[in-house]
């Protein structure tokens, strides 16, 4: 597409510069198989165990890693080459989904075996993470950093519309292994965008003299500078309780499907596709509304939205308003985190930026690995509707409570 008819859209001028489009595109192929596999073993853990409690048990050992590796991921992000060392982590993906999918075909999978693979999978995301956002950031100039993390953000989302409506077909025709398979052979669209990358990006901060040592000390200056920031230290503060309240919806979806509506996998397959169909429209409109309303007034709006938003969805009495409701949701939630992660690289210095992504990425995903299992255990208890509507509820009034109490701190979030 011309780079004429693209720069009229501001969301999608990211796709201009050389390196970017091969990039995406071999993530989304990656992130189709990956969601394939995310639905295929959460059905599979939902129908086996019957409990809440497991499914969102085992979808928060993917994330809890991130506590503890996603801020030692970003400190080796900004010494290692990125290209390589994202290519590493893919490979080991790789590795650990081919083992999975040899369990299936061979009979020997069980839920504790899933669990162990989500926890591995975990440590490699909170690794390699930070480093693959960067790696984005550093294909695009400044002024298009917030296109760049948008379509990376549809491209997530694209995968989950693809992926589920696959995984349902595949799961139909010829059961949880095929899928399994095919995220197996995704990593290969990864893996080859990244051989066309040809320059490296920062193999001269390469040092293995005093590694783990000076790995602390840059973990240190990385949360010192997040704290004294006005603007990062808000967003961050904002992504835990996004993370704690609403976040969990992704993880529950099986749950939700099954236990209220009484449906199995194409039930579950149509609510994670709706939630990406939303994250996409937001993603190509996002950079619309921020440059039409600003990026305070936009984050500020979408913040305070997304805990009614949420409690619709939870409280939806039929499938089909469940559907229109995680659309919505989707795309509240996918404008929320884009523009939190904008913000925390925009304000931070060329040489910190993947520390900033992971501290993002670690508070984000250990809160959400939290909120996830306590709200699928609370669920089990007192009832799935019961306890997301009231943690929705909780969400907003924690948010008018935060703009009440830091208002001028919301201003540094336009810069």
């Amino acid at each position: 597409m011309p780079a004429l008819r693209l720069s009229r859209f501001s969301s999608l001028r990211a796709f201009e510069h050389p390196g970017y489009l091969p990039v995406w595109t071999g993530s989304l192929v990656s992130n189709i198989g990956t969601w394939m596999e995310t639905v295929a073993l959460g059905v599979y853990v939902t129908q086996v165990t019957g409990r809440a409690e497991w499914t969102g048990g085992v979808a928060a050992l993917s994330y809890l890693p991130g506590l503890v590796l996603s801020p030692v991921g970003g400190a080796l992000a900004d010494r290692f080459d990125r290209r390589a060392y994202v290519a590493v982590g893919a490979v080991g993906q790789m590795v650990l989904a081919a083992l999975i999918t040899v369990l299936a075909f061979t009979h020997h999978l069980s839920v504790p075996l899933v669990a162990v693979a989500a926890f591995l999978n975990g440590c490699i995301n909170m690794l390699t993470g930070p480093a693959y956002s960067v790696l984005l950031a550093e294909l695009v100039p400044p002024e298009d950093l917030h296109s760049a993390l948008s379509l990376n953000s549809a491209q997530f989302n694209l995968g989950r519309v693809v992926g589920p409506l696959l995984a349902t077909l595949v799961l139909a025709i010829g059961g949880i292994e095929w899928a399994l398979l095919i995220n197996t052979l995704s990593f290969v669209g990864v893996l080859a965008a990244l051989s066309r990358l040809r320059a490296p990006t920062n193999t001269s901060t390469f040092v293995l003299k005093g590694l783990w040592k000076s790995l602390w000390t840059d973990i240190a200056r990385g949360v010192d500078v997040a704290r004294k920031d006005a603007g990062i230290s808000l967003v961050l503060a904002s992504t835990l309780i996004v993370a704690l309240f609403v976040a969990p919806f992704i993880g529950l979806v099986p749950v939700f499907a099954i236990r209220v509506f009484h449906q199995g996998a194409s039930a579950a397959s149509l609510l994670v596709t709706c939630q990406g169909l939303g994250a996409v429209v937001a993603a190509v409109g996002g950079g619309v509304l921020i440059d039409a309303f600003g990026r305070k007034r936009v984050l500020e709006g979408v913040t305070l939205a997304l805990g009614p938003i949420a409690a619709l969805y939870w409280l939806s009495p039929t499938l089909v308003l469940a559907a229109v409701s995680i659309f919505l949701l989707g795309a509240a939630y996918m404008t929320c985190l884009t523009g939190i992660h904008t913000v925390c690289q925009a304000r931070a210095p060329r040489e910190l930026r993947a520390r900033m992504s992971s501290l993002y990425g670690m508070v984000l995903n250990a809160g959400y690995a939290l909120g996830v299992w306590l709200q699928g255990a609370l669920a089990d208890r007192v009832g799935v509707r019961f306890i997301t509507v009231s943690s929705a509820v909780f969400f907003l009034a924690l948010m008018v409570t935060l703009k009440l109490l830091r208002p001028r701190s919301f201003d540094a979030t336009e810069a």
